[in-house]
């Protein structure tokens, strides 16, 4: 200990210290200026592959919308196989083919999906199903559910499971987009509590499905799930479905929870009133 005080004392560590100090401030600063070049370097490296992607994949898949070109013939005169395996290049393709599809119908959007499964993009997707990363999951969702991937239902019905909310809502918001309003009766047996913002939610996305018949929703009313019920009842109260009148008559009676009882209540006497 005494040598230490004594080493203190006589100074003698500063100028060690100080040259120590500024070789490492100044190696710093060379490591954050090369990041900072290599970097830029990069983006822009990025920006330039997805302009000139961009433009080739527009061509590509005008000829396959309007040309009628099959993936196969594209893929043996365009495209070559290690462009298909370039990780920029396929992240252009999935967002020129979802952005197209969501503005066309009918035969266009048909083509469309041919080529989405053709040029094995929906594998990119069922990755990004299994990513950990919530964001990426989402994503992942979205392309499924835009490309009416109906094999994805059971995926997401699991993942409709987890506890993070957006990723719960996007999940169980693609099973309705892919299956009608039969795509949210698994929620029968989900154990987690759905707020009032998620249920306005999936109202909401059942509104977008412009689903004509609105069949099953008296299952909801059975689950133990408080939540579930609260949100069978709300469905029944939007779309005045008064061919459930005598379930929500049965849940009245039955129901030993006071906020079920009156939320059935209010339901009733909304039908009654359309009847």
């Amino acid at each position: 200990m005494s040598n230490v005080e004594q080493l203190y004392e006589s100074q003698s560590w500063i100028e060690p210290f100080l040259y120590f100090t500024v070789l490492l401030f100044f190696l710093l600063a060379i490591i954050l200026f090369a990041l900072t070049i290599y970097s830029r370097f990069k983006r822009n490296r990025n920006e330039a592959l997805d302009h000139k992607y961009s433009a080739m994949i527009e061509d590509v898949l005008i000829k396959v919308i309007f040309y009628d070109k099959t993936f196969k013939e594209i893929e043996n005169e365009e495209i070559s196989v290690d462009l298909l395996q370039d990780g920029i290049f396929r992240k252009n393709m999935m967002k020129s083919v979802i952005e197209l599809h969501k503005n066309y119908e009918g035969i266009y959007a048909k083509k469309l999906e041919d080529f989405y499964l053709e040029s094995r993009l929906i594998k990119d997707s069922f990755k990004k199903l299994k990513n950990p990363n919530w964001e990426i999951k989402c994503q992942g969702i979205m392309e499924v559910s835009e490309m009416n991937i109906s094999k994805a239902f059971d995926s997401l019905v699991k993942i409709s499971k987890k506890k993070n909310k957006i990723l719960k809502i996007t999940a169980i918001n693609a099973c309705i987009k892919l299956n009608g309003t039969n795509g949210i009766l698994h929620l029968i047996k989900h154990k987690h509590r759905f707020d009032i913002w998620t249920q306005l939610n999936i109202i909401e996305a059942i509104k977008r499905s412009n689903t004509r018949e609105i069949d099953g929703i008296e299952l909801l009313l059975a689950s133990k799930n408080k939540s579930v019920v609260s949100l069978g009842l709300k469905i029944i109260h939007t779309f005045q479905l008064s061919n459930n009148i005598t379930f929500v008559e049965d849940l009245h009676q039955t129901s030993r929870s006071i906020s079920i009882k009156n939320e059935a209540q209010k339901v009733l006497e909304n039908l009654s009133i359309v009847v």
